[in-house]
This record gives structure tokens, sequence and C-alpha cells, in this order.
């Protein structure tokens, strides 16, 4: 019975999500300035700021756009809760962090410990990380589990993998 429900699931995914370009669907536009992106985060009430930590030649960051971050389902999903941006860890464009210094995406990367790509790190409303994934998720479910990891709360009491291993249906 739990491989009819597991076929299911993959089918209702699969099938019913609509693929989108990641570029535009799941990422925002950025302005450069995350210590603003956090008011107006606070202002539509989001659960905080994901950033993924990526650099152009990384295997791992192409799957990850192309097979778990252009359905629409993770797009709705991650759009409603976190306002979504990109960060090239080689890049040199000027940002303003969190705390509202002046740096580059490279400088900030490094200061975030985003030295492996991709990087997924979540901020709470204040700018503080409340949890990091390190890596390309399995596939779209698990990604998904990710955020509603986050949403929850559940990052509060158990590391993701535990949740991971508890969560219905074994995602």
């Amino acid at each position: 019975m739990r491989w009819l429900a597991l076929i299911l699931a993959f089918i209702a995914t699969t099938v019913c999500a609509e693929v989108r370009d990641p570029g535009t669907h799941f990422f925002q536009a950025k302005f450069g300035n995350l210590k603003e992106d956090l008011a107006t985060a606070r202002q539509e009430g989001k659960t905080g700021i994901l950033l993924m930590f990526e650099m152009d030649e990384c295997p791992f960051c192409h799957r990850m756009k192309t097979t778990v971050l252009n359905q629409s389902t993770v797009q709705d999903y991650y759009r409603k809760h976190f306002l979504v941006y990109p960060m090239d860890v080689k890049g040199d464009a000027t940002l303003t962090d969190f705390q509202g210094k002046e740096t580059t995406e490279k400088a900030f990367s490094l200061e975030q410990r985003a030295r492996a790509t991709p990087v997924f790190i979540f901020y709470d409303l204040d700018g503080k990380a409340m949890t990091r994934f390190t890596g390309a998720t399995q596939n779209a479910d698990e990604f998904m589990l990710l955020g509603r990891y986050v949403v929850e709360g559940a990052y509060k009491n158990a590391p993701f993998n535990v949740y991971r291993r508890a969560a219905p249906s074994g995602k």
C-alpha cells in the first residue's frame, strides 16, 4: 500500500506541475539591499528570505534549476512564503547585507560559509539564518519538504534529516 501512495504522489507532482523558467518564476529580481528586503518580507507577511548560493559552472545548481526549481508547485509555494534570490559565490556585484553593510556577493558568500554550491540558506525576518541545506535535493518533493520544515518552524526542534525521516510517506 505504501508503494501505491509513493507512485500516486510522484504522478501528482510530475503530471500536475507546470514547468516554468526559475529565473522569472522562482527567483525575484535582486535590487541589492538585503536589509530593505527584510522590511519587504515583513510587509508581505513572508516567513523570511531564501538565498541560493550558486555559481554558473555548478552542475548541481543546474540540476536544481532544471528539475526542481522549474516546477510551478515549488515556485508557487516558495514565493508565497519567502523572498527568493540567487547569490553568485564568485560575483562582484555590490550589495547591502542584512545589517546594512556594503559588500559584494562573493564576500557575502564567504561570510555565510557558502563554499560548496548550491547552498540554500533560509533567513528569518531579522536576517538571522534559520537553517541551511547544502547540495541538491533528491527531487521536488524533498525541496518542498525543506520549505515546510522552515515554514512550520520544525528547524527549531530537529535537524532536517530527522524531520525528513519522520515525514508522512517517507519523503
